[in-house]
């Protein structure tokens, strides 16, 4: 049933999502520009409840990152170094650390860290498939509830396969796992944040920022800003959650790490220690989330195409979105550069100390403490000045650009950019202070520019600009890394790739005017496809 003012409600213009006028000379239909971006069918569904909230944040805190993006890695680029071989010893031999390393690939050979770069690129390739496809699906009714349980049942087992990666000859069972977590994982991220725009809409303050715009005590300029302010007081709690997750999985995995250094399976045991933490942290949002089912899927279609052709129409539409879709094009280049700039920085981390768990532990750490107190940190100063969400990204932006820049000084001095021990746990501090930020300010900002409604679709594709726009960084830089057999080659290109990406987005994309676009493009394609919402109890399979 479609939701419905009530008739002694009197609903200001400003509040209309859409209105239409007709141009006495053209008689063509003109858009109001005066848009404020509020979905009023959101009202039918559950206030968000502080067990719901509270369980979004612990899978949040859980969900660190530290099996998947972390430890996984670490134990298969060991296992492929111990089963690999000096190319200029010849098979047989082993890998010295200062030396190249490969291993026997499709009929010919290739370097360790090439190999890496590629079970990652491979990797963005099957994300960006699922994304696409999935992404839009779970906008329709009781899908998106299951999408994020079936991610997250499947990235669990794969981390507590891992207890079987034991020798090097099981590097290539170490690489499929490897993988596996990595997309899972990665799609656990974007449905997770796509599940955020809708709970920041159907908070108690959020209803009552609505009622008294409805009611004209504060104009449409004042809502937006409170509204963009509880968005991202969502975001940045839940993103404080995981970096406090982190730093509490860091210091669990020591109680392992220290009394059993010497024992071989150390590194697994710290792995199922991990996940299992994810695990007791996870579940309960599976218990506590309310359901709050999209539209209906519209008559005639089908899940398995749906996606594909919502995607190819807001492709087609990109005029009437224009700073949604600048944001992603330019988001999608930043992201591609920080994610392989990560990655490599880790791979040379872990060259030079020797694919130390332990290591790898307190480096962690000190990202995590810092990580923690800069989101918070970012989050008063934005409150206290009330700061635009585009201005706190740029700020962390700028750190985005001269990470790589730092690995480009490798190139012209074997005393600094990333040669010695000092260097890593700066690079884990300035990422910490201004890196955790980034995520919680991009995502924001990718919320604000969302069409009501719409979260799972462009999250989808949000999503495909995070992880899986990282399909063009890894196989160039490998490509870069294979020739030269030098890894600090591929700072340079990571280099242009984010400063070109930052300055897409600063003067590409308003803010203001593209949620207001928005709104109006949501309100438009609910009213042409007849998708109005629902109630819960209503919706075919809300539960």
């Amino acid at each position: 049933m479609p939701h419905m003012t009530p008739p002694e409600t009197v609903v200001p213009a400003a509040l209309e999502p859409l209105e239409h006028r007709e141009d006495s000379c053209k008689g063509s239909v003109i858009e109001d520009t005066e848009i404020v971006a509020v979905d009023s069918a959101i009202d039918n569904e559950p206030i968000v409840t502080r067990k719901e909230l509270w369980s979004y944040y612990l899978y949040y805190n859980g969900d660190n990152g530290v099996g998947p993006l972390g430890y996984t890695v670490t134990l298969f680029q060991t296992l492929a170094n111990n089963a690999g071989y000096d190319p200029a010893k010849g098979p047989g031999s082993s890998c010295s650390p200062s030396g190249q390393c490969v291993l026997p690939w499709a009929g010919g050979v290739k370097s360790v860290n090439s190999i890496v770069l590629i079970a990652q690129g491979v990797s963005f390739a099957i994300m960006t498939l699922l994304f696409t496809t999935v992404g839009s699906i779970a906008d329709y009714g009781g899908f998106g509830r299951w999408v994020l349980l079936v991610f997250t049942v499947l990235c669990w087992a794969t981390q507590f396969a891992t207890i079987s990666l034991t020798t090097p000859d099981r590097w290539r069972l170490g690489m499929a796992l490897y993988m596996i977590g990595f997309i899972t994982y990665g799609a656990t991220l974007v449905f997770y944040a796509a599940i955020f725009p809708r709970l920041a809409r159907n908070t108690a303050h959020a209803r009552q920022l609505r009622e008294k715009l409805r009611r004209g005590e504060i104009s449409a300029e004042e809502y937006e800003l409170e509204e963009s302010m509880e968005t991202n007081r969502i975001s940045n709690i839940s993103t404080a959650h995981s970096n406090i997750g982190y730093i509490v999985t860091l210091g669990l995995n020591l109680s392992i790490l220290l009394p059993l250094a010497s024992n071989p399976k150390v590194n697994n045991y710290t792995l199922l220690l991990t996940n299992g933490y994810w695990v007791l942290l996870g579940i309960w949002w599976f218990v506590f989330q309310q359901p709050r089912p999209g539209s209906p899927l519209p008559k005639g279609a089908h899940y398995a195409t749906i996606g594909w052709k919502q995607i190819w129409v807001a492709l087609q539409q990109y005029k009437q979105l224009p700073y949604t879709f600048m944001y992603l094009v330019g988001f999608f280049l930043l992201a591609d550069g920080f994610n392989t700039t990560q990655n490599l920085v880790q791979i040379c981390q872990n060259d030079r100390f020797q694919f130390s768990f332990l290591q790898n532990t307190y480096l962690g750490l000190a990202q995590a403490v810092t990580s923690t107190a800069s989101t918070l940190g970012f989050w008063y100063i934005q409150r206290y000045w009330k700061i635009s969400t585009k201005k706190m990204f740029a700020v962390t932006n700028v750190v985005t650009i001269l990470l790589p820049l730092w690995g480009m000084v490798g190139l012209w001095s074997s005393k600094f950019g990333y040669r010695n021990v000092w260097e890593y746990w700066a690079y884990n501090v300035m990422t910490g202070l201004f890196q955790a930020p980034y995520y919680a300010f991009s995502q924001t900002m990718m919320a604000e520019l969302t069409p009501p409604g719409y979260d799972n679709m462009f999250f989808g594709l949000f999503g495909l600009s995070n992880r899986a726009s990282s399909l063009i960084g890894p196989n160039i830089v490998q490509a870069i890394i294979d020739k030269s057999g030098n890894n600090w080659e591929g700072f340079p290109f990571l280099f242009a790739l984010c400063t070109c990406a930052c300055l897409v987005i600063w003067f590409g994309v308003d803010v203001p005017k593209g949620r207001h676009d928005a709104a109006a493009w949501a309100e438009k394609r609910r009213s042409k496809n007849g998708e109005d919402k629902q109630p819960a109890e209503e919706s075919e399979g809300g539960r």
